[in-house]
């Protein structure tokens, strides 16, 4: 089939059912609505340093078949499979490793579509194109690597025989591993004493005398919504300083894709005080942003982990991603899982030394995540 590769400046200039038809059916991320919220509300252009450069592929009748979101970019923030050691062995060797290509969805560390084709399209055709796409617009633009992050097993192993690094980091999910149908069932699969610290914390949480529960987009008023910015930027303050969100990406949620938003609140009467925000698609759910206007004990575990858990049972959902790093989730019920990504380096020592490095960081994680099983909260047997 012959196929064409472009680029693009903004997915504004693509059709918003064409894009989406690209899109892995648990995948709230990369659809066209969340990417195109990031451009139209300032999060990501020329001044946050991610600089929208998506690439496409269409076929002879013009059809789109194939994209990858991506971003030219001249920093390393906001990626969460940090490549800050590289930058700076790049930079002692006297060899620039900016400006690089990212194919990720900005500021998310969820796991989804990176190499898109659509589904009556010969998928290892389109996925070379875009491969070798990547390539020619790294040449084209100076870029001295390019980083698939947050991509699936089999697009890694794609990108390998097309000269590019696989890497395995780690993060903590939750799955329904034996059919549980409601919270007491995954209750009964931990170990006494995880079991009991849950129920601890969760009663602990109650005593505060707000109401706890997950709400939809549908439902979410003025007070919710305006309540996210405030959760989020008190958050990043505290923690990060810089906000990567800007308060209309908050408002373009609730115009443009509130059917994908699930937020776990704690109201004070009609108030909303602390809440979790998270994106449910398929068989999915991924956590985003916590914040609180207060400091309640335990409120954190309720509304980031205990309610996403209780609301992936009563929904039949199969799998819950709680975003980046924290060991801590280990012993209330997420296990460590393996990440992936693909890296290019152009420069030819550079990429030695980290070719040579990445088994050693492997075998680390790996390391890591089987201690971390062997002490996890679940019964064996």
């Amino acid at each position: 089939m012959p196929l064409s590769v472009e680029s693009t400046a903004s997915l504004s200039r693509v059709d918003a059912a064409a894009f989406d038809a690209l899109v892995p059916p648990s995948d709230p991320f990369t659809r066209h609505a969340f990417l195109l919220g990031l451009e139209e509300t300032g999060c990501v252009g020329a001044e946050a340093g991610w600089l929208p450069i998506h690439l496409l592929v269409r076929d002879e009748g013009g059809r789109l078949v194939g994209a990858a979101p991506l971003y030219l970019k001249d920093h390393s923030y906001g990626e969460y499979i940090f490549d800050w050691g590289w930058a700076a062995a790049s930079e002692r060797a006297g060899i620039p490793y900016y400006p690089k290509l990212v194919s990720a969805v900005p500021f998310t560390p969820a796991t989804g579509g990176r190499l898109l084709v659509h589904p009556a399209a010969p998928a290892a055709e389109v996925r070379a194109a875009l491969a070798e796409g990547l390539r020619a617009l790294a040449d084209e633009t100076g870029a001295m690597s390019i980083h698939v992050l947050f991509c699936d097993r089999p697009t890694q192993s794609e990108l390998g025989a097309h000269g590019f690094l696989a890497r395995i980091t780690s993060q903590y999910h939750w799955e329904n591993r034996d059919g549980w149908t409601d919270f007491d069932d995954f209750l009964g699969a931990l170990r006494a004493p995880a079991r009991k610290a849950v129920r601890r914390e969760r009663r602990i949480a109650r005593s505060h005398g707000l109401s706890l529960r997950m709400w939809t987009g549908e439902e979410m008023g003025e007070a919710e919504w305006k309540a996210l910015w405030r959760f989020y930027r008190r958050t990043t303050s505290r923690k990060w300083g810089q906000a990567y969100l800007r308060p209309a990406f908050f408002e373009w949620l609730r115009t443009h894709d509130a059917e994908a938003v699930r937020v776990a609140f704690a109201h004070a009467g009609h108030r909303p005080v602390a809440g979790a925000l998270f994106f449910e698609r398929g068989e999915a759910l991924y956590g985003r942003y916590w914040g609180s206007l207060g400091d309640y004990d335990c409120l954190h575990f309720e509304l980031c982990y205990y309610q996403a858990i209780e609301w992936c049972l009563a929904r039949g959902l199969t799998r819950f991603e709680a975003g980046a790093q924290g060991a801590h989730k280990v012993r209330r019920g997420l296990l460590p899982r393996e990440i992936y990504s693909a890296h290019w380096l152009r420069h030819p020592g550079l990429a030695r030394a980290v070719a040579e490095a990445l088994p050693v960081e492997e075998a680390e994680v790996r390391a890591e995540m089987a201690e971390l099983a062997r002490h996890g909260p679940f019964r064996r047997g």
